[in-house]
């Protein structure tokens, strides 16, 4: 018998755009519309299809949100362009801040970092990107510092000791400011910049159309495929010889629009985009040990938990169990149903679930090995886990029900309204929010999608949820914190410690 022991996991991607808003629109209709009035666009930065805020209170939120990634100014680029006068990794260094009898477990450690142009120049101003962790790779450990940029090319990184021994300290130059320059132009300029198609199909006649948020109906008669219940728009541009409703599927295509070739040298990997820097004297210090233990009491600020002995700790919330084998996931879960609702990111979580436990069968042989719908089921154990993806307003919630999201800007407002609705009518409902995480990047990757993008729609989704009652998966800190190479799909090492963390969660009680 059902009873309402669920977990839920969600991830949304979406284009970033200033000028967010939410719309009441018409109901999806598989039709064309040629109506200028209905989906006109006065100007490429604010259209017909952007969303408009429901009420008062929303579009306030909005502002907050809008106020929460503000990013330092950057500096506009230099005419005629120079690479000598950007940020240099290798000309950069960082220092570690002396301390008087030593560092013990509990003390904190501060490193500055001073930022140079490739000519050797100090840099003036701020806005770069730094990230900065602590390690020892032979004690499975590491934690993420906490970077502060002091406006005048000079940063701190602060790392709270958590172990006993040595630890060594990495600071890395994500993106110059001079390249936030050109993504922030890009961010406004080129927001469709990822085309979107769907394949139209009637027996042997097959089309695809571009397909976004917001097209351009001067361009052609648009399908309207906006979401009846969320208000969430989406549009194709109609084929010539067929109609809206024989649309079978969709995906995401090439990319428009780019980048200058002088723009493009801000983009070089290991020089000025994810470039080590070097320090300048030591580089790693001794932690002697303390009788006084770190606890999620006195480490009340700073990243969320840290690795030791490659296991993932939690400094704030619950305690983090490890769930090693199929027979303790399987306890744990008995009597639940795992709803998936998102991206591949989420989908990670139920393809090593499925293949830890052997007792779950999986029901997918005909559905799109990307994009779903999956189930799987454990009929001994009363088990269900389904990867779909817009589902939250159906579910009845329940004592147990969890909740797993990773949101992005232009839905956040959507989920958080669901999400609410979901607590109120089962108020013991638990609600875990999944972060964005880091990834390789490229100088594809980075003017289609950076670190410095992902960074703010990260700093969004907090600021959302921060009110309500759900727990954050920081996958954010997880992968960069941890040793393995940045990916959009973080490595199985890391999906198996977000698995134990969510697990955790879930069944508090369990010794395993």
């Amino acid at each position: 018998m059902y009873t309402g022991h669920q977990l839920v996991m969600t991830t949304i991607y979406s284009n970033f755009k200033t000028d967010f808003e939410i719309k009441t629109l018409p109901p999806p209709l598989a039709t064309s519309t040629h109506s200028p009035t209905s989906t006109t666009q006065s100007k490429p930065a604010v259209q017909r299809c952007s969303y408009t805020y429901l009420s008062p209170d929303n579009a306030e939120e909005g502002r907050r949100l809008l106020d929460s990634i503000t990013w330092p100014e950057t500096p506009p680029l230099h005419k005629p362009f120079s690479l000598n006068l950007t940020t240099s990794a290798a000309k950069s260094s960082f220092s570690i801040v002396p301390r008087s009898g030593g560092w013990k477990v509990g003390d904190e450690l501060t490193v500055t970092i001073q930022l140079r142009d490739f000519n050797g120049n100090p840099k003036k101003g701020g806005g770069d990107f730094i990230f900065s962790r602590l390690h020892n790779r032979t004690l499975g450990a590491a934690v993420v510092g906490q970077v502060q940029d002091h406006l005048n090319g000079t940063f701190t990184a602060v790392f709270p000791l958590l172990w006993n021994g040595t630890a060594n300290v990495e600071v890395t130059l994500v993106h110059s400011s001079e390249s936030i320059t050109v993504l922030k132009r890009v961010t406004e300029e080129q927001p469709g910049r990822i085309h979107f198609t769907s394949e139209f199909r009637s027996g042997s006649v097959k089309m695809r159309t571009i397909c976004n948020v917001c097209l351009d109906p001067g361009s052609g008669p648009l399908c309207n495929f906006t979401d009846l219940n969320t208000g969430e728009q989406w549009f194709c541009y109609k084929p010539k010889s067929l109609d809206c409703n024989t649309r079978i599927s969709h995906s995401s295509a090439r990319v428009r629009g780019g980048i200058s070739k002088e723009e493009g040298t801000l983009f070089q990997k290991g020089i000025n985009l994810k470039a080590p820097i070097k320090a300048l004297g030591k580089e790693n210090i001794m932690i002697l040990p303390t009788a006084a233990i770190p606890t999620a009491k006195n480490v009340t600020s700073g990243p969320s938990g840290y690795y030791y002995s490659d296991q993932w700790r939690r400094l704030r919330g619950p305690d983090v169990r490890h769930f090693n084998n199929a027979s303790v996931i399987t306890a744990c879960l008995k009597g639940k149903r795992l709803h998936l609702l998102g991206d591949s990111t989420i989908r990670q979580l139920y393809e090593l679930i499925t293949k830890t436990v052997p007792n779950l069968q999986r029901f997918d042989t005909y559905s799109s090995s990307q994009t779903g719908p999956f189930l799987a089921v454990d009929h001994t154990n009363d088990i269900m886990l389904r990867y779909v993806a817009n589902e939250l307003d159906g579910l009845a919630g329940g004592p147990q029900t969890v909740v797993v999201i990773e949101v992005y800007y232009q839905r956040l407002m959507t989920v958080r309204r669901a999400v609410q609705r979901l607590l109120s009518r089962a108020p013991e409902t638990r609600v875990i929010v999944r972060s964005a995480n880091m990834k390789s990047l490229d100088l594809f990757q980075s003017w289609t999608a950076s670190d410095w993008y992902a960074l703010q729609v990260d700093k969004v989704l907090r600021a959302v949820f921060e009110d309500m009652d759900v727990l954050l998966l920081d996958v954010w800190d997880m992968v960069q914190a941890h040793y393995l190479p940045h990916n959009l799909h973080p490595p199985l090492p890391i999906i198996k410690q977000m698995i134990d963390v969510v697990l955790s969660y879930v069944c508090p009680g369990k010794q395993v």
